[in-house]
């Protein structure tokens, strides 16, 4: 889902999932102790949210809208927005 997600909001939002089998840092790093969690960072690196477990789309995007990111609206949020389904990855 977040996947599709990162399609639909191109150049909106970063979206990136990470298989903690491959990048078990990336657990550590972030605190992370649930397969399927979903972290959201401003685009300055802090946290802004986290949840874990099963949670619909149509949610996800509700929360977004909670935190300030409204993607709905074309022109609206920056660019650098990013979104993530674990944890961030180095700027670039």
């Amino acid at each position: 889902m977040l996947e599709e997600l990162g399609v639909i909001f191109h150049g909106r939002l970063i979206v990136e999932v990470i298989d903690l089998t491959r990048d078990t840092e990336a657990g550590a790093r972030d605190r992370v102790s649930v397969i399927l969690t979903r972290i959201v960072f401003a685009p300055d690196g802090r946290e802004l949210y986290r949840h874990e477990g099963f949670m619909p789309g149509e949610d996800i995007l509700a929360r977004w809208r909670e935190l300030g990111f409204d993607l709905e609206k074309p022109g609206v949020g920056d660019e650098g927005d990013h979104a993530s389904g674990a944890a961030p990855a180095p700027e670039g």
